[in-house]
C-alpha cells in the first residue's frame, strides 16, 4: 500500500474515532485522544525543524544556480503576478456567489443573539495587531538568525534571497563552495524528510483524532450554514486549480491528483502551509518541476500566497453583516472583496492574525468588529480547508511558472 493511501486512511480513522468519542463520550476513546495529541504535535515539530534549513538551501541553490540575478528577479516578479491574479479570481468568485448563497439561509433573530453573546472580547484582541508600519520595517531583519528563531519567515527569505543574489557577484570558485555546501544540506534534509513522511499516517491520525474528539459536532451545528458555505466555496476554488495545473501547467492529470493528495491531507491536518512545505517540495519533484523554479516559487508562495484566505474572510464578513442585519450594497460588497484580497498578503505572526487584519475593513464600513470573535470561534474548522487549498495553489503556481522549462 503506497504512502498516499495510508495517509488518507489515517485521516479517515482519526475523524471517525474522534467524532465517535465526542458523541458517545467514550471514556477510553477520550483518554486515547488525550494521549494522541502530543504524538501528533511531535510529528509536526519534526517537520517544522526541517523547514528553515530547507528554505535556506532551496533559495540559495536555486538563485545562485541561475545565470544572473535578472533570471531570479524575473521569476520572482512572475510569481508575484501569478499570486495577485489567482487571488483576484478566487475573490471575484466569492463576491459573485457568497451573497446569494448566504441569503438562502434565514437567520433566526434569537439564534443571532445567542451567537453574538460574548464576542465583545474581539475589540480588545484587535489592539494586539501590530501596526502596518512596524510590519513593513520588520521586513528587513536586523538579525537574520533571530528572524529564523522567531519563525519570521518573510524577513528571513528576503535576507536569504539577497545573500543568494550576491553569490552571483563573487568568484566562481568561491560560489561553488557555498552552493555545494547548501546543495548537500538540501539533499540531507530530503533524506530526513523521507524518514518523517513515513510516519505521516500515524501523525495525521493523532492530530485529527484529538482535534475531532475535542470539537465533535457542536462547532459544526452551531454555525453550520456559514461553515458549509465557506468551506464549499474554498473547495470550489481549489477544484478550479486542477484544470489550471493540468492544462496550463501541462501536468499529467493522474499524477497531479496522486501526488497532491498527501500534501493536501498534511495541510488539512496540520493547518500550516509551512509544515506541509517538505511534502509540497517532494510532490513538485515527482511531478518533474525543476528545483531551480520550485526552489524560488515555493518559499515565497508559502509566505505570501494565501489563495484560499480571501474567499473564507470575504464570506465571513458577508455573514457577519447578515447576522447583524446590516444591508450591504453592490459597492460595499466589492470594496470588502478588494480590501480583503489586498490584506491577504499581510500576515502578522499572531493567533488568528488572518482574521484580525480585516478589522480596519469592518471599521471603515461600519461593520461590528465584535463579529470577528465569532469567526475566530469556528476558524479552526475553516482553516483546515484553507490550508489544504493553499498547498494546492502553491504546487499549481510552481507548475504554471515551470511550464516553459518542462
Amino acid at each position: 500500500m503506497n504512502l498516499s493511501i495510508r495517509i488518507l486512511i489515517g485521516l479517515a480513522l482519526g475523524l471517525v474515532m474522534g467524532v465517535v468519542a465526542s458523541v458517545y463520550q467514550s471514556s477510553s476513546l477520550i483518554t486515547l485522544s488525550g494521549w494522541s495529541e502530543p504524538i501528533g504535535k511531535l510529528w509536526v515539530n519534526s517537520i517544522r525543524m526541517t523547514v528553515i534549513p530547507l528554505l535556506m538551501a532551496l533559495l540559495i541553490t536555486s538563485i545562485a544556480g541561475q545565470k544572473n540575478t535578472n533570471n531570479a528577479a524575473k521569476l520572482g516578479a512572475k510569481s508575484l503576478g501569478f499570486f495577485v491574479v489567482a487571488i483576484a479570481i478566487s475573490s471575484f468568485m466569492v463576491f459573485v456567489l457568497a451573497p446569494p448563497l448566504l441569503s438562502i439561509f434565514s437567520i433566526d433573530p434569537q439564534a443571532s443573539k445567542e451567537l453574538l453573546a460574548g464576542t465583545q472580547v474581539t475589540v480588545a484582541k484587535t489592539s494586539e495587531l501590530p501596526p502596518f508600519r512596524d510590519w513593513l520595517i520588520g521586513l528587513v531583519p536586523t538579525n537574520p538568525i533571530k528572524a529564523a528563531a522567531d519563525n519570521a519567515i518573510l524577513p528571513l527569505l528576503i535576507f536569504i534571497g539577497l545573500f543568494a543574489a550576491t553569490l552571483l557577484r563573487i568568484k566562481q570558485s568561491q560560489r561553488d563552495i557555498i552552493v555545494g555546501f547548501f546543495d548537500a544540506v538540501k539533499d540531507a534534509m530530503f533524506v530526513l524528510i523521507a524518514w518523517i513522511m513515513n510516519l505521516a499516517p500515524y501523525g495525521v491520525f493523532a492530530l485529527v483524532f484529538s482535534l475531532s474528539a475535542t470539537l465533535g459536532l457542536s462547532a459544526i451545528t452551531a454555525l453550520g450554514s456559514f461553515i458549509l458555505i465557506a468551506c464549499g466555496l474554498i473547495v470550489l476554488a481549489t477544484l478550479l486549480l486542477y484544470p489550471l495545473a493540468i492544462i496550463v501547467g501541462r501536468l499529467p492529470a493522474k499524477e497531479f491528483i496522486k501526488f497532491i493528495a498527501p500534501v493536501q491531507v498534511i495541510g488539512f491536518s496540520t493547518r500550516s502551509s509551512l509544515a506541509a512545505l517538505p511534502a509540497t517540495i517532494d510532490a513538485t519533484e515527482k511531478l518533474g518541476i525543476s528545483s531551480k523554479i520550485s526552489g524560488v516559487v515555493l518559499p515565497f508562495a508559502v509566505t505570501l500566497f494565501k489563495f484560499a484566505s480571501p474567499p473564507a474572510r470575504i464570506t465571513g464578513t458577508y455573514f457577519i453583516a447578515s447576522l447583524y442585519g446590516i444591508e450591504l450594497g453592490y459597492v460595499e460588497l466589492m470594496v470588502i472583496a478588494i480590501a480583503i484580497s489586498v490584506l491577504s498578503f499581510y500576515s502578522p505572526g499572531i493567533p488568528s492574525g488572518g482574521l484580525l487584519i480585516v478589522s480596519p475593513v469592518y471599521l471603515s464600513l461600519g461593520l461590528p468588529v465584535e463579529g470577528i470573535g465569532l469567526l475566530i470561534a469556528v476558524d479552526l474548522i475553516i482553516d483546515m480547508f484553507i490550508t489544504a487549498s493553499n498547498v494546492t495553489a502553491n504546487i499549481t503556481a510552481a507548475a504554471v511558472l515551470s511550464r516553459a522549462d518542462r
